[in-house]
């Protein structure tokens, strides 16, 4: 491997953001398009969707055709912007563009914090999944419970949690461009990507549940 599969994976990553926040604005815009999607069973199913695309392109994209992987990971960023258009109707645009460039920023300095740190995340990367599957549980108690400030403290650790995995994901990267695999590049950059893209978007959707402004 060489240094074109860290490239080509923050390009991917990009384009995976841009799709999503693009989608998520456009649809915020459109007020027949939210009722369509948030009063009724649609959300679900969006969500649902997301799941499924998430686990396919894990699971499978290794034996995909690279055309097929990137078909799926733009399909899922499209889809995941109609979930994330919610936001826009929610929290002032100030608001979200400030969190996005706080998000950057954390993720930068993580980001090479991981790619430069001479430590060994290995076994990090098995306690962060343990703390996820943790919070995930945690979460789904307390939409029964509701309890705001649980709900915040769960929201810092998720914080903590994705941002242990941008150092991490960035690690691993570095590795994988280091060595030759059996897995073709494209694919390799399109996984490397997804990883990315879901910490960027859990460590701004963190902070925004934390400081974002709503709208009056």
């Amino acid at each position: 491997m060489t240094n074109k599969l860290m490239s080509k994976t923050f390009i991917w990553m990009f384009i995976g953001l841009l799709v999503t926040f693009l989608t998520g604005y456009v649809v915020s815009t459109n007020d027949r398009m939210l009722l369509n999607i948030f009063s009724g069973p649609i959300y679900i199913v969006l969500c649902i969707a997301e799941l499924i695309l998430v686990i396919l392109l894990s699971a499978r994209v290794r034996k995909m055709n690279k055309n097929v992987a990137r078909i799926f990971f733009i399909l899922y960023s499209f889809v995941s912007g109609l979930t994330f258009s919610s936001i826009f109707v929610i929290y002032q645009i100030t608001s979200i563009l400030y969190i996005f460039l706080i998000a950057s920023v954390i993720f930068l300095v993580f980001g090479l914090i991981g790619y430069f740190t001479k430590l060994d995340l290995t076994k990090l990367g098995t306690y962060l999944l343990m703390g996820l599957f943790a919070i995930v549980i945690c979460f789904i108690i307390n939409i029964f419970i509701n309890n705001d400030t649980f709900n915040l403290a769960l929201t810092v650790v998720s914080l903590i949690i994705f941002i242990g995995f941008t150092a991490y994901d960035i690690q691993k990267l570095k590795r994988l461009s280091e060595i030759q695999s059996d897995i073709p590049e494209d694919n390799l950059s399109i996984i490397n990507a997804l990883n990315l893209y879901l910490d960027y978007i859990n460590i701004f959707l963190d902070l925004l549940n934390l400081f974002g402004k709503a709208r009056d």
